[in-house]
């Protein structure tokens, strides 16, 4: 019942014929596809000319105009005068970039979508964009389609793929004008925006938009009904395709295939909309930096942690990591990509396809969150209990003559139990014996569940 709750919840079905109408209540009826809740993880690549400095963050640029002083004495100290934020662009030169390299790492993550990139708020388009002139990585820089380089890489690996675009551009003319008009010209969006996300969308098929750069100005500037109304109509991915809620100032956590409401949406409970957790493997950055400490970045305790709260809220995880200038992705970020994969590999089954349950985290024992899958309640571990023995509170009434108790990775032996005080307590093996390094999970069957 659990499992029919939240798909009637949530409203993720299967896609049905549908006309759907340029304004909210008719756009925000749509079904979720069912393919990305079934994913749950998701990688985000943040790459563009910022990783050339690849310094503060991929507001580099902003942070330049702007006159913080770290930037601007990096930029005294070892560029020419009159250096623009432009020139940096011959340098954004991928040359080590090999996408089926990236694939490879993406697939034995344990990720099952990948979203790119596609433009930041810079404006450097990532594909040889017709509205983009000069200002792409086909006509600067790499001088390659790195965009569709990597859509086939990763869907060779048989992943989703996806892509981000920022709506705003800074210091973008058309958008400073419309700007200082109070909106009510809308120049930029019908010459730039539109033309560009229809261009994205048709040459390059990807079944998540992830859209930003929408904090300035309504929706209605930006015309996001309107297009979505043909993303979902006549796209050739409008049966397939997962948008978010950023398209306007007033629309985050409001209206949207998914909320992403603010960076590192995290809410530790349950929540009444499909929901994603987009966040970054270098707590200070999306983008490459050349000064990252090792403090900076989440251990792999941590990185589960995330994750396992997010799943258990009903959420979407979507791990940012970001590649430097030459196309290649660090070895710290490499190393946390693969403990994932190898956690996933073992403890998977609580994840993938996975529904939330009645209860979320335990009411007894802290770090303890549960995931649902048909007769099935999945209690994860965070920290190995003292003496080898896990009391929970919320599972109780799971536990029962019939009912069947594993821990995942060694699921050759089953688990005893005994139930006093209105709690369990489950006897887990030596920690040494076990498979899971970093987290478990108590797969409990019920035949009442």
């Amino acid at each position: 019942m659990a499992a029919l709750w939240v798909l009637l919840f949530c409203g993720i079905v299967t896609q049905t014929v549908a006309d759907y109408e340029a304004n909210w209540d008719s756009l925000d009826s749509r079904p979720l596809p069912d393919w990305y809740d079934k994913a749950k993880i998701g990688i985000f690549l943040h790459w563009g000319v910022y990783s050339v400095p690849s310094l503060g963050n991929e507001w580099f640029w902003s942070s330049w105009v702007g006159g913080n002083s770290e930037i601007v004495n990096f930029i005294e100290k070892n560029y020419p005068p009159n250096w623009t934020y432009q020139d940096f662009a011959e340098q954004f030169t991928a040359e080590f970039y090999d996408p089926d390299t990236w694939a490879d790492l993406f697939k034995n993550s344990g990720a099952k979508y990948v979203v790119l990139t596609s433009k930041h708020h810079e404006g450097y388009a990532m594909w040889p964009s017709k509205y983009s002139y000069s200002w792409n990585a086909n006509d600067v820089g790499p001088h390659r389609d790195l965009l569709g380089d990597l859509a086939k890489a990763v869907r060779s690996k048989d992943l989703h793929f996806g892509l981000y675009h920022s709506l705003l551009e800074w210091y973008h003319p058309l958008y400073e004008d419309d700007k200082a008009n109070n909106w009510a010209t809308s120049n930029f969006v019908d010459s730039k925006v539109i033309p560009e996300m229809k261009e994205l969308i048709s040459t390059y098929e990807p079944e998540v938009l992830w859209s930003d750069g929408n904090w300035e100005s309504p929706d209605t500037y930006w015309k996001a009904t309107e297009f979505l109304a043909w993303l979902y109509n006549e796209s050739p991915v409008k049966d397939v395709i997962v948008s978010n809620d950023r398209w306007g100032s007033n629309t985050q956590c409001i209206h949207g295939d998914i909320y992403t409401c603010y960076d590192k949406y995290n809410p530790g409970v349950l929540q009444p909309h499909k929901w994603e957790n987009a966040m970054t493997v270098d707590r200070n950055s999306w983008g490459y930096r050349r000064t990252i400490k090792i403090s900076d970045i989440l251990t792999i305790h941590e990185l589960i942690e995330t994750l396992t709260q997010t799943i258990s809220c009903g959420g979407n995880i979507l791990i940012n990591v970001g590649p430097t200038k030459e196309g290649t992705i660090v070895p710290i970020f490499q190393e946390r990509l693969l403990q994932l994969g190898t956690w996933l590999g073992i403890n998977g089954d609580a994840i993938y396809e996975s529904v939330p349950w009645s209860v979320q985290n335990d009411t007894l024992t802290s770090g303890v969150w549960y995931t649902s899958k048909d007769s099935d309640v999945y209690a994860i571990v965070l920290n190995w209990p003292d003496g080898n023995v896990l009391n929970l509170g919320a599972a109780t009434p799971l536990f029962g003559s019939s009912s069947e108790v594993i821990l995942l990775g060694n699921q050759d032996q089953s688990l005893t139990w005994e139930i006093s005080d209105d709690k369990v307590a489950i006897t887990l093996p030596d920690q040494a014996a076990v498979m899971s390094e970093w987290a478990w999970v108590i797969k409990i069957t019920s035949a009442s569940h």
